[in-house]
């Protein structure tokens, strides 16, 4: 499942094409993807503008004029491709984001936007959807209720962490992977950052806190690992697994960049350090980590 550089990727592709610009038609090919679409779907959106595209954790957040916003998850294989208009086709690369791969069979909703470009959303698996929430409920629908802070947000702080942590018998990973503790992370970069901060994973996570609830040099060490391995995830562009890809067709790189993640049985990086990457299994997932750097 694309996680949250992933989905940020792809905001950023469709961001130039939508912000701004009125939905000119909808085309919808099936009454449903995980969930039914929304009822009357195209009609309640064509003739009406996009406001911005945002993202909130691991979902795409549309604001559209008249106080509604189109709520979008990719789930475990959805894409979205865009065509440029006919009049911006010679452009320079780079201009508009231009179209992706995937059968055309899988294509459920297509978009064609006042500017005469089309986007098109694919989905193999129909594991993502599409929902229509009153901007005003927004924060307080089931799906964004009780996310916690955005990860590249200057609320994610050592205090924060904790806050969260303090007292909690549960292990790191699943603490990070909590989307009530922090928003959008997932188990590749939650693996990452852990070894790029130097903490095994099976500990708990109240190592995070002191005794009197402050920040431990764990969680100072912590937080800044956290925002770099997404920083650098963003500038490769996402991590391409299994159907991802980003909004103009392109891959991801940042797997070529992993340090742990499905690395098993690999030397790890660490100079000086002669141990190799190990798997376990946490909760059903798999947990890649070095078991000497990490403690």
């Amino acid at each position: 499942m694309p996680e949250l550089p992933e989905v940020e990727t792809v905001r950023r592709g469709l961001a130039p094409v939508m912000d701004g610009v009125r939905i000119a038609r909808l085309t919808q090919r099936r009454a449903d993807l995980r969930f039914p679409f929304p009822d009357r779907f195209a009609e309640r959106l064509e003739g009406r503008k996009v406001v911005r595209v945002g993202r909130r954790a691991k979902y795409l957040v549309t604001e559209i004029e008249g106080g509604d916003t189109l709520v979008m998850h990719l789930g475990m294989s959805g894409r979205f491709s865009i065509e440029p208009p006919a009049s911006a086709r010679r452009c320079p690369l780079g201009d508009f984001a231009h179209a992706a791969g995937g059968t055309a069979k899988h294509d459920h909703v297509t978009i064609e936007m006042s500017s005469g470009a089309t986007i098109t959303y694919n989905d193999a698996r129909r594991f993502g959807f599409m929902l229509l929430i009153p901007t005003a409920e927004l924060d307080a629908h089931a799906l964004f209720a009780e996310i916690g802070v955005e990860p590249l947000g200057d609320a994610l702080t050592p205090a924060h962490l904790a806050t969260r942590a303090h007292g909690r018998k549960t292990d790191l990973k699943a603490f990070l992977l909590d989307q009530r503790n922090i928003a959008g992370l997932g188990n590749i970069y939650v693996a990452e950052a852990l070894y790029r901060a130097r903490l095994d994973p099976k500990r708990s996570a109240s190592v995070l806190a002191l005794r009197n609830g402050a920040p431990s040099p764990r969680a100072v060490r912590l937080v800044p690992e956290i925002k770099a391995v997404l920083e650098a995830a963003l500038q490769a562009g996402g991590s391409t697994l299994r159907d991802y890809r980003q909004a103009d067709g392109a891959l991801g790189y940042f797997q070529h960049s992993f340090s742990v993640y499905g690395r098993a049985g690999a030397d790890c990086d660490n100079a000086g350090c002669t141990a190799t990457i190990k798997r376990i299994v946490q909760a059903g997932r798999s947990t890649f980590y070095c078991p000497k750097c990490q403690r």
